[in-house]
């Protein structure tokens, strides 16, 4: 806001806002310092109104999308991938780049994959599935005793006392 203050004023008197190679060299040294510590509030009524017009430019420079959509982006690193390994002038090279392509989003040529399956039932339908899978399981009760001959043998392996 400051920088477009200053440029409009700047513009109503008739004024130039273009910087010395001192203030080109501030406002680089200011990008650089906001870049590296975006916490980084600096006091910009310390600069003259040329270097904080040029900081402005410097920002406005690459404060904007190359491409207006990610699709595009993707499909721009894909095409120079596939050049590079067209025209690659080693296999090493060659492979680099079939490996960066093989991971893209989409190509996925290196991606595992497991894939579950997850269905969601009515309570009762999973209960009716429950009881249908007990009655098919076979077993015996174990240790069962008859009051006419004590312990019998039972398909668990307890002995009779026949077999003792």
């Amino acid at each position: 806001m400051r920088a477009r203050t200053i440029a409009l004023l700047a513009e109503i008197q008739g004024n130039s806002l273009v910087p010395g190679e001192e203030g080109q060299q501030q406002a680089e040294n200011l990008a650089r310092q906001m870049i590296e510590d975006p916490k980084l509030r600096p006091d910009y009524a310390l600069y003259p109104n040329e270097t904080i017009a040029y900081l402005a430019g410097m920002v406005q420079q690459v404060n904007h999308a190359i491409v207006e959509d990610l699709a595009d982006l993707k499909t721009y690193v894909v095409n120079k991938l596939v050049y590079e390994i067209e025209n690659a002038k080693d296999s090493k090279s060659r492979i680099t780049a079939l490996k960066a392509l093989g991971e893209v989003d989409g190509v996925d040529a290196f991606k595992r994959r497991t894939e579950m399956t997850v269905t969601y039932k009515p309570i009762e339908e999973v209960e009716k599935e429950l009881f249908n899978l007990l009655e098919g399981v076979e077993y015996t009760v174990l240790g069962a005793e008859t009051p006419q001959n004590g312990p019998k043998m039972l398909e668990n392996g307890l002995e009779t006392p026949e077999n003792g």
